[in-house]
């Protein structure tokens, strides 16, 4: 149990990592490749969608971190 949970952990990393990576603010990451028109002055649905996903997995990152605590205890 412990091993699966210890790659499953570096798999979320790894994603989570990489999600946050793509929030590079307004003139970097999805919002300056176009996905943000300029015009409306908002957040588009792709920045808020990738926004909804990286605290959804920051969540199970957070849950994931007390299950390995726990199993190594």
């Amino acid at each position: 149990m412990l091993q699966v949970l210890a790659v499953w952990h570096v798999i979320i990393t790894i994603g989570l990592i990489g999600l946050i990576l793509m929030h590079s603010g307004r003139d970097a990451g999805m919002g300056g490749m176009g996905f943000t028109p300029q015009s409306q002055g908002g957040t588009h649905i792709v920045e808020r969608n990738l926004t909804r996903l990286t605290v959804v997995v920051g969540i199970i990152f957070f849950f994931d971190t007390i299950a390995l605590f726990h199993l190594l205890k």
